[in-house]
């Protein structure tokens, strides 16, 4: 009787420690893939800025799935990358993500903000986007006065955002990595853990990241601005450091 007792206690705790392995798997991938600096990346506006760091990031070894309002559009683009790079819509790319990259012409931001209701909750967004008056109306002009940093907060509620890429040519990203020294990427935003995810990335597509303050910072990342245009990282932080 002990001997048939003995063997299924061990038959138990064999079971259990074999169910423990299991459940703990997804845990234990999630936690290689972070230790590895591989993310998943949904972008969302997949024109110039956004398909131009979409293609750099799969290039690093990311995955990458790009979306906006034409699917074939970024079917066709997620083949031309090729490995690491796929196409869904905004809400798929969203959910894909463990970061989001939103880069749309600011007046659409706050239907991206509503579409997307829900799935931005506690998501790092590095948000590319910058308003205009002229071409982005009466949304465009109350960001100005606002701050982007602080508007895009406003429209994408939940969201862990950090403004980069905000005031460099498309053109010039899609070069930076073969470029030396690196000239510097200003960043602004208010989450420590975000920052530092985001600052990973912005190295992987060549730039130095400068963190130049909070997202309410955010308002100089635009285009037309002293921070705007290539710059050294510590030319950056000396301009950083006449604005307030």
């Amino acid at each position: 009787m002990k001997s048939e007792n003995v063997k299924s206690r061990r038959g138990f705790l064999r079971a259990t420690a074999a169910t423990l392995a299991l459940s703990s798997l997804p845990f234990a991938l999630h936690a290689a893939e972070a230790a590895s600096g591989k993310m998943k990346i949904g972008v969302v506006g997949s024109g110039r800025v956004g398909g131009t760091l979409g293609t750099v990031w799969a290039k690093a070894g990311h995955s990458v799935m790009f979306s906006s309002i034409d699917l074939e559009h970024d079917k066709k683009l997620a083949a031309s990358v090729g490995t690491n790079a796929s196409a869904g819509t905004p809400r798929q790319a969203a959910a894909y993500g463990d970061v989001l990259l939103i880069s749309v012409p600011y007046h659409a931001l706050p239907a991206v903000g509503k579409d997307l209701a829900g799935l931005l909750k506690g998501k790092i967004v590095i948000d590319t986007c910058n308003p205009f008056a002229e071409r982005d109306g009466e949304i465009g002009k109350w960001a100005q006065e606002k701050g982007a940093g602080t508007a895009s907060a406003e429209l994408l509620p939940g969201a862990r955002i950090v403004r980069a890429f905000n005031a460099v040519g498309y053109a010039r990203m899609a070069e930076a990595a073969k470029r030396e020294p690196r000239a510097g990427m200003p960043i602004a935003g208010d989450d420590q853990k975000a920052v530092a995810i985001v600052s990973s990335l912005v190295r992987d597509i060549g730039y130095e990241p400068v963190l130049v303050g909070s997202l309410a910072f955010g308002r100089h990342l635009v285009p037309r601005q002293p921070l705007a245009g290539e710059r050294s990282p510590d030319e950056i932080r000396k301009i950083a450091a006449t604005l307030n």
